[in-house]
């Protein structure tokens, strides 16, 4: 999102396109590794978090996996909105106002894209110290609902046939339709970007 004050590569495709292009990204920070380091950190500075997103009960339960984690750690509040929140106009507001109430320092918000990055986009002006963390399927992975694709699938990029495999029903439309192609285009986009510098070159 262009809206983004910090955007990170979430996502293989983009260190490999990186790579091809020849200006090669550091590695992959994903969300799922994120809402632990920034955990860490929010317990050590004094900071308060609030985990938005999940089926029903998973807030709840990242919640306390984060507090048997660090125990210093300030939870402001946790919430897992039903589903279809964000088209019924009082649900969404309650939601915000869930949110703001609580006035934490970061935000956790995991409701997947593009939903996710609406709702931080209404709750950014109630809350202009605040910061938000888009972070996808992570809370699920604090609370144990989902499990974390193994360290070898994550290195090689195979960490999404793993999820597939596990919610083939929500994710076999975003992976193999959407997101599939879009990986392909970037991969051949970085290879003719690569190819045209190189030419250009004297």
């Amino acid at each position: 999102m262009t809206s983004s004050s910090i955007v990170v590569a979430d996502g293989k495709p983009l260190v490999w396109a990186s790579r091809i292009a020849g200006t090669p990204l550091p590695a992959r920070v994903a969300g799922s590794d994120l809402i632990w380091s920034l955990s860490a950190a929010a317990a050590g500075a004094g900071r308060s978090v609030f985990l938005l997103g999940g089926e029903p009960g998973t807030a709840t339960r990242a919640d306390h996996a984060l507090r048997a984690r660090f125990p210093g750690i300030r939870i402001a509040g946790h919430l897992s909105p039903p589903f279809g929140f964000d088209t019924d106009p009082g649900g969404f507001q309650q939601v915000c106002d869930t949110v703001t109430a609580a006035a934490p320092d970061l935000v956790f918000v995991g409701l997947g894209f593009p939903k996710q990055e609406r709702v931080i986009a209404r709750l950014r002006p109630l809350l202009p110290q605040t910061w938000f963390l888009g972070c996808g399927a992570a809370i699920g992975f604090v609370a144990g609902v989902h499990s974390r694709a193994p360290g070898w699938m994550q290195r090689t990029g195979l960490e999404w046939v793993h999820r597939l495999a596990g919610e083939p029903r929500r994710l076999m439309r975003r992976y193999l339709i959407d997101d599939a192609p879009f990986a392909l285009r970037l991969l051949a986009g970085s290879a003719l970007d690569r190819l045209h510098t190189r030419k250009a070159t004297p």
